[in-house]
């Protein structure tokens, strides 16, 4: 297992915003979007054609071409929003917070907009480049890192909250993301893990259990479809 302790390459030498920008110019199309997160609007740092993303990431895959990633974190998933309303019900001042998976980073953000001190990772490093860009406001709340499941560990403390939304739709990396919870959470501290309601994460909720570790579901309802509640997982081991 590798050890995380520094900022990813494309880190090394951004001394702007700008700089930033220009190196997420290099890897793709993106622009700003409009956004509610932490109950204020803001402004997050999207791929601008996420669908073209993951047919030319298919296309790779078809063709043979190894150690292509389906660019899921290329959109802005419901579970976060859900999850971001969540943490309405905590005070987050001060407090360490690791975010697994971030995708577009609205999850560590939120937590950084409540006064939290925030890691935000993923297990890809192109999301990073965005994120950086959405948190430049907040950077001295917010740290930056690659974090692979099941292969890096953070050069940091265990942190008392780890939060994640939309991490558990693939079956194949539950060990590994349980191995990744284990390796970075305090004790005791608590997990706060976000899905639509996802058949499979029935089945991860079954699956974490039998691991020893204690479980409590929460329902949350947004405005825009409340139809169709975020489910948030709350973790803690035994």
């Amino acid at each position: 297992m590798s050890l995380v302790g520094q900022s990813p390459p494309f880190a090394e030498g951004c001394k702007s915003r700008l700089s930033v920008a220009r190196r997420a110019d290099e890897r793709f199309s993106w622009h700003w979007q409009t956004v509610r997160v932490a109950g204020k609007t803001t402004k997050l740092a999207v791929a601008s054609d996420p669908e073209g993303m993951l047919i030319d990431a298919c296309r790779r895959q078809d063709a043979g071409e190894q150690g292509v990633i389906d660019p899921f974190w290329a959109t802005t998933w419901r579970a976060a929003a859900g999850l971001d309303r969540y943490l309405d019900r905590f005070d987050l001042r001060g407090r360490r917070i690791l975010e697994l998976g971030c995708g577009t980073g609205h999850v560590g953000l939120s937590a950084a907009h409540r006064g939290a001190q925030v890691t935000i990772t993923d297990g890809v490093s192109d999301p990073l480049l965005l994120v950086r860009l959405s948190t430049w406001g907040l950077r001295n709340r917010c740290r930056i890192r690659r974090l692979r499941f099941g292969i890096d560990q953070l050069d940091e403390p265990p942190f008392p909250l780890i939060l994640g939304s939309d991490v558990t739709y693939l079956r194949q990396l539950w060990p590994e993301l349980e191995q990744c919870l284990r390796d970075h959470l305090e004790l005791p501290g608590q997990v706060l893990l976000s899905d639509p309601y996802r058949l499979i994460a029935n089945e991860f909720r079954e699956w974490i259990q039998e691991r020893n570790w204690d479980y409590v579901e929460h329902r949350v309802d947004l405005e825009d479809t409340p139809q169709h509640p975020i489910r948030v997982m709350q973790l803690q081991p035994r």
